[in-house]
């Protein structure tokens, strides 16, 4: 009960809410695995912008298509991606030796972009700083490193090898983008570099500074399957599962990878990343294999793609476009616009919304790289098989949202923004319940889940998510003693059954949710 009101004006009280609020998670964070000309290797790194892929992963490269996706993704309205870097093994690390020989730098990461590392030594020192360590002057140095490749510069002062706040190994390991130290740390400190002669810089004069050992730097091979799904990779979050280390992200496209000409990738992989998919709650968008050079091809070769999930798509064809690099006109997979197009489609509208129509335009693209006529899109999408068409107002446009599973069309989840939006829902509430953990498993939790969970569904009922005319005709949620048994108490377990009709088909999608609590009874 609040406290009498002693005086006139405005009072402000604050009361817990009956249920916490369920908040929608992300819907269109896109994921791309594939080879770069740097950054680091199996860990995911998040890019608003196609600038900020070029300087974290280093823009167009001749034997990747992975720029080219990431680029398209951002031109066809994407504001957020992850990008995971996987190289093949024999990727190897520039390296530099420091003067005397007694201390080596290894490029950050594997890549023939370390060859352009160059250090200088020099022992100008601070005297305080050698003091409050309890060493001598002697035993630091300053390193100063450069990439000439992008004329980055950085600079360490008051580094030593000794056991101090100012390890180099410790120091380089936290503060530099460029080099890290190789093997275990020397008894002495690096010599200093010579200056450098008249008219000179340090980095004009060979014999001021320690460049990189010539061909140390190796880009690796072309990926391999192994690289994505190999032996171990699960366990140790490499590869495919890299992913592993990012809490969320909605869509996935690995552009073609294999040699010669990264124009596809194998069936095993496509394979893997569909479950993956299905357990990070995730959509996976397939690019057309190369030797889908007809429709006719394409409806045969739909069951040989290496999956038949829901939480997968395949577009075609290829999208024309003009390559950044040489200008010249070839094609290039579609997946990187697609994932783009949707992010885009849902901010404007919503993820229960299929990205495809005269309004699911692809920026970019000068063309296809074949023309469709309606009867072989009506093939194409029977098949599960999303088409690419040319509109007189646009070269490219999306004209399907089938998922793999869409060859029925009475399938549970044969429509993309189905799935996607019955995906958001299971994101959404497993996030926004977690509350409930710690919680006594009993009548009056479950109140408190339904409360939340109805005020969910019917805010998407509001937004036009959902059929129905009523918010009884699009949605139930159900948690209660036939949801959750004795048996399921005695276990630490509560259930919530949540029902809803997406706009295509208009049934109802049933989802049931579980949640262990760290308490029972």
């Amino acid at each position: 009960m609040p406290p009498p009101v002693k005086s006139l004006g405005v009072r402000v009280t604050t009361t817990s809410a009956s249920a916490p609020i369920i908040s929608g998670v992300a819907t269109s964070i896109a994921a791309f695995l594939g080879r770069a000309l740097r950054g680091p290797v199996n860990a995911p790194i998040a890019v608003s912008s196609f600038a900020a892929f070029a300087q974290a992963f280093g823009g167009f490269w001749a034997d990747s298509r992975l720029a080219y996706a990431v680029q398209d993704f951002f031109l066809n309205g994407g504001t957020s991606a992850l990008v995971a870097r996987l190289v093949h093994p024999d990727a190897r690390a520039a390296t530099i030796a420091l003067p005397g020989g007694v201390l080596t730098l290894a490029a950050v990461s594997p890549g023939a972009w370390g060859d352009a590392l160059a250090a200088v030594v020099d022992d100008h020192v601070s005297a305080a700083v050698a003091a409050q360590l309890g060493l001598e002057t002697s035993d630091l140095f300053n390193l100063t490193l450069r990439d000439a490749a992008t004329g980055a510069i950085e600079q360490h002062q008051d580094l030593s090898v000794k056991d101090s706040a100012r390890r180099v190994d410790t120091l380089l390991a936290t503060a530099s983008q460029l080099v890290g130290v190789l093997g275990a740390l020397p008894p002495q400190p690096p010599a200093p570099h010579p200056p450098p002669a008249a008219g000179l810089t340090v980095w004009t004069d060979p014999q001021a500074h320690s460049a990189a050992t010539p061909g140390s730097g190796a880009d690796g091979g072309a990926l391999e399957a192994a690289d994505f799904i190999g032996p171990g990779l699960e366990p140790a979050r490499g590869g495919l599962y890299a992913l592993d280390h990012a809490e969320i992200f909605n869509l996935l496209t690995i552009p073609p990878y294999l040699a010669p000409g990264q124009v596809d990738v194998d069936a095993a992989v496509i394979a893997a990343a569909a479950s993956y998919c299905e357990k990070r709650r995730a959509m996976l968008l397939v690019d057309p294999p190369s030797g889908w050079t007809s429709a006719a091809a394409a409806v045969a070769g739909v069951t040989t793609l290496g999956a038949t999930s829901a939480n997968a798509a395949v577009f075609f064809p290829r999208l024309l476009e003009f390559d950044p690099r040489t200008g010249a006109r070839q094609d290039f997979a579609p997946g990187g616009a697609v994932a783009g197009v949707i992010a885009r489609t849902d901010a404007q509208q919503g993820v229960w919304k299929a990205a495809a129509g005269a309004a699911a335009t692809l920026a970019n693209a000068a063309g296809l790289s074949l023309a469709l006529a309606d009867s072989e899109i009506d093939q194409l999408n029977n098949a599960g098989v999303n088409a690419l068409r040319s509109l007189p107002a646009t070269a490219a446009a999306i004209w399907g949202a089938r998922t793999l599973q869409g060859a029925s069309a009475n399938a549970q989840w044969a429509y993309v923004p189905v799935r996607r939006l019955a995906l958001y829902i299971e994101a959404s509430l497993d996030s926004g319940l977690q509350w409930v953990i710690f919680e006594p498993n009993g009548p009056p939790l479950w109140s408190r889940m339904r409360e939340s969970v109805s005020a969910f569904m019917l805010g998407l009922f509001r937004q036009g998510a959902l059929a129905g005319a009523t918010a009884a005709e699009a949605f139930f949620v159900q948690c209660d003693a036939q949801t959750t048994t004795q048996a399921d108490i005695d276990q630490g377990i509560v259930n919530i059954v949540v029902g809803f009709a997406p706009l295509q088909p208009a049934e109802f999608v049933v989802l049931t949710l579980q949640q262990l609590l760290a308490s029972r009874g």
